[in-house]
């Protein structure tokens, strides 16, 4: 535990000390965006902090490598051939280059998700590749080298896009992301010796150092943010995280760790990003939807994401935020509880009664807005609902969602002029 701790207080303090050098860079070579009428930030904000996140995780991997315990399970030759630091460390620079070049230039959407593909096609050449998928009835299905190629490629590039998607509030997409791997890292650490599967120390150090990267980077950008950190930091993080996942195929024998326990805990890992991940997904999903429904390109901005009506209906920034960890936390918490070893009955009552809780936060203002309308007679009767601009915004533009253009996270598609409109703040 020890190590782990080194490795992610290594990455927090390299990239908490470099973000302030990242910022000035970013302002001197302009890549901080005039505001335009859409944005709701008032400021310039620079962008580019992935690249004080990557020197972060580089800093924690070279730790990493050198510790006796982690070292020589980053080199075992049954994990990326043995090339576990320089596969992710390659795959992060291509995304860092192509984050540094959409947030500083704008970058078409097809050429952002081509540099995509090629750092998860190089994970695959590292060997770094899932090698089963699990099933509903608790079995899992091998991949053959193709399926191997397409489905790891496929499910980076997925992680990649749906953390890029969510980054559209301060500190919203650092503490989504690192709250996943909170929960990833105690599923590892507590399924390790359980299993023993050493390899699994693998996964563990690969959170470790994304967890120190999102709380190095928080500080910065939480609201009112200092920085944010463009695609250049999205991607990375998304990419980062995928790894992590694809690591647990490779590191745990599912027929050998199987024998005497239960196989969900051991196939869960697979599930557990995409349960934690649920609402930045979901989000993605119908947003699609939407936008195809109205006749839109698929990649169209709009200010129809969750955060974005959490704001119209009256929520603050922090407290948009907030609500949002709140759920990343309970479906994280529910699902790790599952894993290791089970959880008490009881608790599932309370994760419901904390859900229907999170609910009640998030309904409270356009309630109280809709008694301040019926019991208003100024302005017409009508109350006026606090729209993401804060004081400066309009009831009739905070009720337009679908036709507001702004910028939001783009995900794949969408250049960085357009990419950080969605609130303006986008982390």
């Amino acid at each position: 535990m020890r190590e782990y701790l080194l490795m992610a207080s290594v990455a927090a303090v390299v990239t908490y000390l470099l973000v302030p050098l990242v910022r000035v860079f970013a302002l001197r070579i302009g890549a901080a965006p005039e505001i335009r009428e859409r944005d709701v930030h008032t400021v310039r904000t620079p962008r580019l902090g992935g690249l004080a996140m990557y020197a972060g995780m580089l800093a924690g991997l070279f730790v990493a490598s050198r510790l006796d315990h982690i070292g020589p399970k980053l080199a075992d030759p049954r994990m990326g051939d043995g090339h576990t630091v320089i596969a992710l460390a390659l795959a992060g620079g291509i995304i860092v280059l192509v984050g540094f070049l959409d947030d500083w230039w704008g970058m078409d959407a097809f050429v952002k998700l081509g540099g995509q593909i090629a750092a998860a096609g190089l994970l695959v050449v590292f060997k770094l590749t899932l090698l089963w998928i699990p099933l509903p009835n608790g079995g899992t299905v091998s991949l053959d080298n193709t399926l191997t190629t397409i489905i790891t490629i496929l499910v980076v590039v997925v992680a990649i896009n749906a953390v890029n998607f969510v980054d559209g509030l301060d500190g919203l997409a650092a503490g989504i992301v690192c709250i996943a791997a909170m929960a990833t890292f105690a599923w590892t650490v507590a399924l390790t010796d359980s299993l023993d599967q050493g390899r699994l120390s693998v996964t563990a150090a690969i959170t470790a150092i994304l967890i120190g990267m999102c709380l190095g980077f928080l500080p910065h950008n939480f609201h009112p943010a200092k920085i944010f950190m463009g695609d250049t930091g999205a991607m990375l993080i998304g990419l980062v995280l995928a790894t992590s996942v694809v690591t647990v195929t490779g590191t745990v024998d599912y027929n050998g760790a199987a024998g005497d326990i239960n196989r969900f805990p051991v196939v869960l890992p697979i599930l557990l990003p995409l349960a934690v991940m649920v609402l930045p997904l979901a989000d993605l999903i119908m947003a699609v939807v939407r936008r195809t429904s109205y006749g839109k390109s698929p990649f169209a901005p709009d200010r129809g994401h969750l955060h974005h009506r959490l704001l119209q209906i009256g929520h603050s920034h922090r407290r948009t935020v907030l609500i949002m960890y709140a759920w990343t936390f309970l479906f994280a918490a529910t699902v790790v509880g599952l894993s290791v070893g089970g959880v008490p009955l009881i608790v599932f009552p309370v994760v419901v009664l904390l859900a229907l809780a999170v609910l009640v936060m998030m309904s409270l203002p356009m309630w109280r807005s809709g008694r301040g309308t019926r019991g208003s007679g100024g302005a017409g009767g009508h109350a006026v609902p606090r729209g993401p601009v804060g004081g400066g915004g309009t009831g009739a533009a905070a009720a337009t969602p679908a036709t507001a253009e702004a910028a939001g996270e783009q995900g794949v598609a969408g250049s960085a002029p357009a990419s950080r409109a969605a609130a303006g703040t986008g982390g």
